[in-house]
């Protein structure tokens, strides 16, 4: 229970990574906060209750500065000051090439997925201050340092997150407040594992060194030890967990892309793919 007396605040917490971090939170002993912009995290937050735990939600767009704001101030008077906040929410299903991806599209991506973190951790720091004890994780993405085909704006506003990260560590460090940053690879969630193509899935498996994707526990885990005193020395840190696919270099594309590259590595050489 090393979170015991802790009140986590969690963005994204309807499913997938986001549901996984807040049992794992809960489970520690956390109050947990769960934030999101549709009523399906209430599930989350039932199942939370159910096993034991305190939990409540809060609808709001982490986009919006006046509504992150009033959230974080929601969940203070009703649980206590945020000791641990944890950036999770994302968009990314903006697909596009750079030359055709539409304005709306690109500024809706950064706001929740770099200004949506910028809003609320400005929201909890005050506090965190006060108490001289503050845990924020940021959820990035291996995209943040690699890129990911058509997808610009997820990678550019999870490289702006690592940016974000850092500055935090800076200006907060002497305050008894760490701030790091978790970089997720291919991760198993319910979206991938219904969606992605298994062409591709099985293409990037064949680049990442341990040959399977992460799982949702497994991500939940390592946030947990960040929030943790266990972690009191770790600050303005980039930590992947991604199966060791980042010395791969791995590369994704579309379907079509993956089956031509595929098919030149077998005809360069016979058998390399197997």
């Amino acid at each position: 229970m090393r979170l015991k007396g802790r009140v986590a605040l969690l963005t994204g917490a309807a499913g997938g990574i986001g549901r996984s971090i807040a049992l794992r939170l809960a489970g520690e002993g956390a109050d947990l906060a769960l934030l999101d912009i549709t009523d399906a995290v209430n599930e989350t937050a039932e199942i939370i209750k159910g096993q034991g735990g305190k939990a409540m939600t809060v609808l709001a767009d982490v986009a919006d500065a006046r509504q992150a704001r009033e959230a974080v101030a929601e969940v203070n008077d009703a649980l206590g000051p945020v000791s641990c906040l944890v950036n999770n929410a994302a968009l990314t299903a903006n697909i596009a090439p750079i030359d055709r991806m539409a304005d709306e599209q690109w500024e809706r991506e950064l706001a929740v997925n770099l200004s949506g973190p910028f809003n609320l951790t400005r929201a909890v720091l005050p506090r965190m201050v006060e108490q001289k004890w503050g845990r924020i994780v940021n959820i990035s993405s291996l995209a943040g340092r690699g890129g990911l085909h058509r997808q610009a704006g997820y990678s550019a506003s999870k490289a702006g997150l690592l940016g974000l990260t850092r500055n935090v560590t800076l200006e907060y460090a002497a305050h008894g407040i760490t701030c790091n940053a978790v970089l997720p690879g291919l991760i198993e969630t319910p979206v991938v594992a219904t969606h992605l193509p298994q062409l591709i899935m099985d293409y990037t498996m064949s680049l990442t060194p341990a040959r399977r994707p992460g799982k949702p526990d497994e991500v939940a885990a390592l946030v947990a030890f960040l929030c943790s005193d266990d972690a009191a020395y770790i600050n303005g840190a980039e930590i992947d967990i991604d199966g060791g696919a980042r010395l791969c270099q791995v590369v994704l594309g579309s379907t079509r892309e993956v089956e031509a590259r595929l098919a030149s590595i077998h005809v360069a050489h016979p058998g390399a793919a197997n």
